[in-house]
């Protein structure tokens, strides 16, 4: 009876571990999918990831740019500033001629008063340096602010006016009257007398004449007026007296040296001469007068 059920246990047991499946420990690693291989079927926004770029500088078709700050604030390159030497050149040369203002400082405080000729005062008015409008002026004009909100500034019919005015404004006050006892090559000298007699309020403003006449070789031009073509005013009217005074070169000249408010018509009144008789016999052909310049008068 007891083996019976003896027998009968074992028999139910096996009939249990049969039933259950059996479970394998190992210590070997299972291989672990590369994550470039795993696919995230979850779908995401289609954002790009920004990239890091190392700061690059800007520049305008690849040349320099530089910021000019005079009445207004202008952003050239130097392409632009030596255009505007190109274009003005001349004309600061001829009036270094008829004015004796060298040439140099006329073009370094056009690039800086105007911003190389694109700034606002030039666009919109023509003017070149920055000249206000002063008592007495009876031209057209424009409101800018400058060191005072809306003040009122010069405007001319073309940029050859405003050079033009620029050397009749240092010719005929009295205040830069000690510019023009210094050397017209001096161009230093110049720029620093220009900020002492009150051009301008920068005090930096010599600096900046200097540096743009250096960079840009302008000094080049006051040799090619001293060199070349410059001679004194009296020299000058020998050299190109007429066939009828060369005639008369044994009698004594009379000279008259042309004074502050002197027109052709007053002087040639002052000593009896028609108009085109005064310019004739100086070989003028324009109205144009500097303070200082002398005139043959017979």
């Amino acid at each position: 009876m007891f083996k019976k059920i003896l027998l009968l246990f074992i028999l139910i047991f096996l009939v249990g571990c049969k039933a259950t499946k059996p479970v394998i420990i190992t210590t070997k690693k299972v291989p672990v999918k590369p994550k470039s291989q795993v696919v995230n079927t979850t779908k995401k926004a289609n954002i790009a990831k920004p990239l890091y770029t190392k700061p690059v500088k800007q520049e305008q078709n690849n040349q320099e740019t530089e910021v000019i700050v005079s009445t207004s604030k202008t952003v050239v390159t130097n392409e632009v500033i030596k255009a505007y030497v190109s274009q003005f050149k001349d004309i600061a040369m001829g009036n270094m001629k008829n004015y004796g203002i060298p040439a140099s400082i006329i073009l370094a405080q056009g690039i800086l008063e105007s911003g190389a000729g694109v700034g606002d005062l030039a666009i919109s008015a023509n003017n070149h340096f920055g000249i206000k409008c002063h008592e007495g002026w009876t031209g057209e004009s424009v409101r800018h602010d400058d060191d005072s909100d809306q003040e009122c500034f010069r405007k001319y019919n073309n940029p050859s006016e405003s050079f033009k005015d620029h050397a009749i404004f240092l010719t005929g006050r009295s205040r830069y009257a000690k510019l023009f006892a210094l050397q017209k090559g001096d161009y230093k000298a110049w720029a620093r007398g220009l900020r002492t007699a009150g051009y301008a309020t920068d005090p930096r403003y010599p600096d900046k004449l200097i540096s743009y006449i250096e960079r840009y070789n302008l000094h080049q031009y006051d040799n090619q007026v001293l060199d070349l073509n410059y001679v004194s005013n009296e020299k000058q009217l020998v050299e190109e007296l007429t066939l009828e005074t060369k005639k008369s070169k044994s009698e004594d000249l009379a000279l008259y040296e042309v004074q502050k408010g002197d027109t052709f018509y007053s002087i040639s009144k002052k000593f009896n001469l028609m108009v085109d008789e005064l310019k004739r016999i100086n070989n003028l052909s324009n109205n144009i007068l500097s303070i200082g310049q002398k005139l043959i008068v017979k």
